[in-house]
């Protein structure tokens, strides 16, 4: 944790250096993002905190999973259960991982029995972009954006026909490859990806069968992953007014992991969609897009079947966005979820369906800006409920802006929650939430900072009631915190820095006092690389303080910080060799308590991709 007074240090002295560069060697460091409004912004204008991890980002980190390429970034903590394709959680700003919306190019994503979304098993070789969203945003997307939205986003193939392929091998027999190919075809484009990867892993868990501690049994042996997928999407343009587009990815994986009721898993993540855009002027869009995301597991305790869950989200949006002046924009839609739950468990209820009407105004009057939201859903289950948002931002001096936001989010309960047999509570509300944010933003031409705090107070929270044993609206928590980040692109060099500040707080009930599991109080991440000619090497440092892993506070996880090292070379302008050593100093540690993460690793990776 030494590096966050150098991090902030560095980010408040950067400004005057950066300024000072020649402009023409200025970078534009900009992105267009549609996650934070639900409309095509620039990542400068959004009032909300932003962060772009573009498909340059990912092929430069070399991250091997989607937790890999998002851990000790700005508001994130991620808790993982013995190394790759193990079960993930994700928290951000503090909230609950459940309280994380996650789409899939615009399609919503996740379990409606566990209420997570599965992490851990989409394919890093399919993905081309990420955009996160940190704050509440159930005025634009309903339930479960609590602490923020994340949308990940495959590839687009829209330059000329061209393949790609990629084969890595590694440390704990690590072996990947990919295949590709895409491109735009008169009118239309297209793109097809496949992706494998294995590992035999490591001991995920150290638990006892002893103590019934961890994973309630003992099994040092190594624990596997393999996953296959397949991506398929295009679009075509029926005219300069019309277009369609469609899109399908399906991961399937094989995952070992410790534990006395089921120790492994065959899953499955599938992703469908399609939308149709009609814009006939300027001022007019209109949108209709639906999609299916199916969440499968058949589970095992050695080769004995052990119980399935299969899990379908079909969604429907309906979408107008209309100019209503210069500078000032007007959406309107209908958002229609139904969620079905197939099971050899036997749920009272199999499904429900939620419909939404939502209105946003975006407002651009000189160097202020304003956005408002409101947003009505009505739930088969819980009946309705309203949430609405509203931000302000002012531009002053060179680059700088002051924003100021307030918002109101809820969480759905699970079909766990409410209907799993003997264990569950219709009579379950909303959890719901307010949130108060400000922030202060710098953008220079070489050089982007952002500060930003918040508090958020989360009311009815969803916990196991002893009084009952079943689970009941019982508990608050209070959530406060800060979060620092910075890029930079200076002469050769490519520095990104971010540290995150939590103050998590159970208010209610007997463990009133007590800081929520799992969250950190601190945490950063620093990425540093230096381009030399054909040649770039780079650098990645995280670092997080102790937390605890049970509400209790009575388990200890210690802090920990690791180094990755990588080195690239372009052997030609279409094939490049790259390099990767994780963990450089061997560190143990854990995210939650007895499962283990992986060691010091190495992998080599071959890349072809001409043309880029």
């Amino acid at each position: 944790m030494r590096v966050l007074p150098l991090a902030i240090a560095a980010a408040l002295a950067l400004p005057a250096y950066a300024q000072a560069q020649p402009a023409d060697e200025a970078t534009d460091l900009d992105d267009v993002i549609v996650t934070a409004t639900r409309t095509a912004i620039s990542a400068n204008d959004a009032l909300a905190p932003v962060e772009v991890i573009t498909s340059e980002d990912i092929a430069r980190s070399q991250a091997r999973s989607l937790p890999d390429l998002l851990r000790g970034r700005a508001g994130i903590s991620i808790g993982n259960q013995g190394g790759l394709g193990k079960l993930t959680t994700l928290s951000l700003r503090g909230s609950e991982t459940d309280h994380v919306l996650v789409l899939v190019d615009g399609v919503r994503i996740g379990s409606p029995t566990s209420g997570l979304a599965s992490f851990q098993d989409l394919p890093m070789a399919l993905i081309d972009r990420v955009e996160i969203v940190r704050g509440p945003r159930s005025s634009l997307y309903g339930a479960d954006a609590v602490g923020g939205v994340i949308q990940i986003f495959t590839r687009r193939d829209r330059g000329a026909v061209a393949p790609r392929a990629s084969v890595t091998v590694g440390s704990n027999s690590a072996r990947e490859a990919s295949a590709g190919v895409g491109g735009r075809v008169g009118r239309g484009w297209f793109g097809v990806d496949a992706a494998y990867q294995r590992t035999d892993g490591i001991n995920a868990c150290d638990g006892s069968s002893t103590l019934f501690a961890g994973c309630f049994t003992e099994e040092p042996d190594r624990d596997g992953y393999r996953n296959r997928s397949l991506s398929v999407r295009g679009g075509f343009d029926a005219s300069d007014a019309l277009s369609f587009e469609g899109h399908a990815l399906r991961a399937e994986g094989d995952n070992e992991y410790d534990g006395s009721f089921v120790n492994y898993s065959e899953v499955v993540q599938q992703v469908i969609g399609g939308k149709a855009v009609y814009r006939p002027s300027d001022a007019v869009r209109v949108q209709l897009s639906a999609g299916r995301n199916r969440d499968a597991s058949d589970n095992f305790l050695g080769s004995v079947a052990n119980g399935y869950f299969a899990t379908d989200r079909d969604t429907i949006n309906l979408q107008g966005d209309f100019g209503v002046g210069e500078g000032q924009l007007l959406s309107v839609g209908f958002d229609w979820l139904r969620d079905r739950v197939d099971s050899d468990t036997a749920y009272d209820e199999t499904e429900r369906d939620n419909r939404a009407v939502f209105v946003q105004y975006q407002g651009r009057f000189g160097n202020q800006s304003i956005e408002a939201s409101l947003r009505r859903d009505d739930n088969e289950q819980f009946d309705g409920h309203t949430t609405g948002s509203v931000a302000w931002g002012l531009g002053f001096g060179e680059g700088w802006r002051v924003t100021a936001g307030y918002g109101t989010a809820f969480k759905a309960p699970t079909f766990n929650e409410l209907y799993y047999p003997f264990f569950n509570n219709p009579n379950l509300r909303p959890e719901e939430s307010k949130t108060w944010e400000v922030g202060l933003a710098y953008r220079g031409e070489r050089f982007n900072a952002r500060i930003d705090a918040f508090q958020t107070d989360v009311d009815d929270l969803i916990a196991y009631d002893s009084a009952i044993f079943r689970p009941n609206n019982i508990d608050s928590a209070r959530l406060r915190g800060a979060e620092i980040g910075f890029d930079a692109n200076i002469d050769e060099w490519s520095v990104a820095a971010s540290a995150s500040f939590l103050d998590s707080e159970n208010r209610l009930g007997f463990y009133a006092g007590n800081e929520l599991p799992r969250r950190a109080k601190r945490s950063a991440r620093i990425d540093v690389d230096r381009a030399f000619g054909d040649f770039r090497l780079g650098l990645t440092a995280v670092g997080s303080s102790a937390r605890y892993d049970d509400v209790a506070n009575s388990r200890r996880v210690g802090g920990y910080g690791t180094v990755d090292l990588r080195a690239e070379y372009a052997l030609t302008p279409s094939w490049t060799l790259q390099a990767r050593l994780a963990n450089v100093f061997d560190r143990d540690y854990e995210t939650i308590s007895f499962y283990n993460q992986p060691g010091r690793e190495w992998f080599l990776t071959v890349r072809y991709a001409p043309g880029k």
